[in-house]
């Protein structure tokens, strides 16, 4: 029995949280074993890179010691966390996965796709999504909302220019022109009640009837 892995990405202000959480419990109303996590994070160990990655203490990380401990968090958060669900058939609902790896470290800092996918083999054995919601959000709504969540106090990476984020939006736009058969891209400025509402429709001939 294998259950489903479904994730969301987009940039910051996307509302990738908040969609991950009203996913989950529709999955959980329809009477599925639902686990939802967070990348990084999701383990003990895992929580213990993102504060070294996210912190804004300290010197921070240049991009390929960043994509290392990105990949080393992620390998963790597989092998302790997702495979066992999926392999038990839960459904596992990640609010980010490798492609902000390969968003924020390839497209915002220049590494290559093609490194990045190599750290991923190594580390998490090539897992990818059965699909993936990348939620487009227009600058002036992420701003919007950042200003709400976070007032001055954004992490190490959120706190980066614009023009990092807007290179990271590219990229993101750019994975889900490539792979419409893994990415559902939405277009995320609504409500989140509305947003949902896409997801679900969208999601519709995966989702548990």
């Amino acid at each position: 029995m294998t259950g489903r892995f479904i994730t969301f990405e987009g940039g910051e202000g996307a509302g990738k949280s908040t969609q991950a959480r009203l996913l989950a419990a529709a999955l959980k109303a329809r009477g599925q074993d639902v686990v939802i996590t967070r990348e990084p994070g999701g383990t003990p160990g895992a929580e213990a890179i993102r504060e070294l990655l996210l912190s804004t203490e300290g010197p921070g990380w240049r991009a390929r010691a960043e994509a290392l401990l990105f990949a080393a968090a992620r390998s963790d958060h597989v092998e302790t966390l997702i495979r066992p669900a999926l392999q038990r058939g839960a459904w596992v609902v990640c609010d980010r996965f490798i492609d902000s790896s390969r968003a924020y470290q390839g497209g915002g800092s220049g590494l290559s796709d093609a490194d990045i996918l190599e750290l991923h083999r190594i580390g998490s054995e090539e897992l990818l999504p059965d699909r993936t919601v990348f939620l487009a959000v227009s600058p002036d709504e992420a701003d919007r909302r950042l200003a709400l969540r976070d007032g001055n106090s954004a992490d190490r990476i959120g706190g980066r220019e614009s023009d990092y984020h807007a290179r990271v939006d590219k990229a993101f736009r750019t994975f889900a022109a490539q792979d419409p058969a893994r990415f559902v891209e939405i277009e995320a400025d609504a409500e989140p009640e509305a947003v949902h509402a896409r997801i679900m429709s969208a999601l519709a001939g995966l989702l548990p009837s």
